[in-house]
């Protein structure tokens, strides 16, 4: 007997040992396991002390956790120093800061990467998706009412047969839809309330509108989820940390931005042309608006090619496979010339919007020589000079660390008569010839007249680079757009994948430095 309650009062003291923050669980690898027996549905934040996002992320956090916990859910939300606990950090696949992941029904060897925001409801809205039914029943008026006070965006079908195909197709739109709660009515009451005579589908929301029928056919899933994508953000967003993850994560590639300070005296009068021009293009475009005067939101500037002193200022991207920019002839803003810019855009009538800095005076003084958008063409593809050319980023690790060699490189060429070793900001200069994804990127420009590209996928060593000179880009080199997948050394990714840590506060590696998959 006294065994028997010695075993319990240890079970009871190994449950007790999960400590909580702000009813978020604190894990460590001692009770991870006993966390997710006593929590099968727990998602988990693998965070570092220092990490600016981290702190952003940490009072939605926990507001989720406390909404869960008071509504007496299941669900969990819980965090992991991985600073402190790398076995676990390693053990999951953590690479960079905040990683979320879901375990469900306590499954520990394929847990789920959180993929929606990080606000307090994007949390609870997904966590829900995966745990419950996609679509809530609303018996009566009240349950309807709840719903809609309590989300931002929901969306809800009003059929009479709930077994209809309608109905059937809005379920199914409800499982392919992450982050936005979604529930259905046959109730009269519920119709009446709302305003609805017939079946159909109807999205609430806080802004805007206010509400958004659908007038398409019912039974179409992919008319259904058009609908919901064309209205369930803002005409226009302002772009923040929280609101970064819609905005890139979103289906709509195409983006303009209006960069203006808050603080300006005709902000409002600015503010409502760009809405008024964003009616026209609900589902095409997404309508952004960034504080020029904001300093986190300065190297989204930069990665524009833009001053404070130059805002306001308008500018469209595509984040399909290539980012491509736009920039407007006039700088008017007005309802009017966005409109007509944006047109121009999706008739496929503008032409792209290459960045260069001006030519340095002393571009050719150094054994490295400078190239900018400007003189890139003359020097590159000279057909009596053969070019080695390292696209780089001033922030990029690897870049850093392929610097010394790269001078070595450039001082062993420095007499030569046909070869040109060189460097190229891409994050300030951007070229017709080539499309840069990772940094660096280092591409041999041979000497004739087919204007050849080879990539360079061999060791960043003095010995490999001299080799694949010295070969006329046989050794270590690839047809321009080849892939190296045996490459170990993975390089700063650049892809619309990652544009939103452009803001200060990036998503950080679990070394300490930036985690440069910029999602712009």
């Amino acid at each position: 007997m006294l065994k028997f309650f010695i075993l319990c009062t240890l079970a009871v003291a190994s449950r007790a040992e999960i400590a909580e923050e702000d009813d978020v669980l604190v894990l460590k690898k001692s009770n991870f396991d006993e966390a997710l027996k006593a929590h099968p549905d727990i998602l988990v934040e693998f965070y570092a002390p220092w990490c600016g996002h981290c702190k952003a992320l940490a009072p939605e956090y926990a507001k989720a956790a406390g909404m869960l916990k008071t509504e007496g859910s299941a669900i969990r939300l819980a965090k992991v120093d991985a600073t402190e606990e790398t076995e676990l950090a390693q053990e999951f696949g953590v690479r960079g800061y905040p990683t979320i992941k879901f375990f469900k029904g306590g499954d520990k060897e394929s847990p789920k990467e959180y993929s929606a925001g990080r606000q307090a409801d994007d949390f609870i809205n997904w966590l829900k998706k995966r745990t419950g039914p996609a679509v809530a029943t609303l018996a009566d008026v009240t349950a309807a009412q709840t719903l809609i006070a309590d989300h931002e965006v929901v969306v809800i079908g009003f059929f009479k047969n709930v077994e209809s195909a309608g109905a059937q197709a809005f379920e199914k739109a409800a499982e392919a839809v992450e982050d936005i709660p979604f529930g259905i009515t046959s109730d009269d009451a519920v119709f009446t309330k709302f305003e609805v005579s017939q079946d159909g589908v109807v999205l609430f929301k806080k802004f805007d509108e206010g509400r958004n029928t659908f007038d398409g056919d019912l039974t179409k899933k992919e008319s259904l989820l058009s609908f919901v994508k064309a209205n369930q953000l803002p005409l226009v967003i302002e772009f923040t940390e929280q609101t970064a993850p819609k905005i890139f994560g979103g289906e709509i590639k195409s983006h303009i931005l209006m960069f203006l300070p808050k603080s300006a005296s005709d902000f409002q009068d600015k503010m409502d042309q760009f809405k008024k021009a964003a009616e026209s293009f609900k589902g095409q475009i997404l309508f952004i608006f960034i504080d020029s005067n904001l300093d986190d939101n300065q190297r989204i500037l930069d990665f524009f090619g833009l001053k404070k002193e130059e805002c306001p200022a308008i500018r469209l991207i595509t984040l399909e496979d290539e980012m491509t920019k736009y920039k407007p002839e006039s700088t008017a803003i007005t309802a009017e010339e966005i409109v007509a810019f944006c047109t121009q855009f999706t008739e496929g009538k503008l032409k792209p919007h290459l960045m260069s800095q001006e030519i340095p005076e002393d571009w050719d003084k150094n054994p490295v020589k400078v190239l900018v958008g400007k003189n890139f063409e003359d020097v590159a593809f000279d057909s009596k000079k053969n070019v080695f050319v390292e696209f780089y980023a001033p922030w990029c690790g690897h870049c850093k660390q392929l610097n010394p060699i790269w001078e070595k490189l450039g001082e062993k060429y420095k007499d030569s008569a046909d070869i040109i070793v060189a460097k190229m900001d891409s994050t300030a200069n951007e070229i017709d010839a080539v499309k840069v994804h990772s940094f660096p990127t280092l591409k041999f420009f041979p000497a004739g007249e087919e204007r050849k590209v080879i990539d360079y996928n061999g060791e960043r060593t003095l010995e490999g680079l001299t080799k694949f000179l010295e070969s006329g880009g046989k050794e270590g080199g690839a047809p321009a757009g080849d892939d190296d997948e045996d490459d170990e050394d993975e390089d700063d990714d650049f892809d619309a994948e990652d544009l939103d840590d452009l803001e200060e506060g990036q998503d950080e590696d679990s070394d300490g430095e930036e985690n440069r998959h910029i999602e712009l």
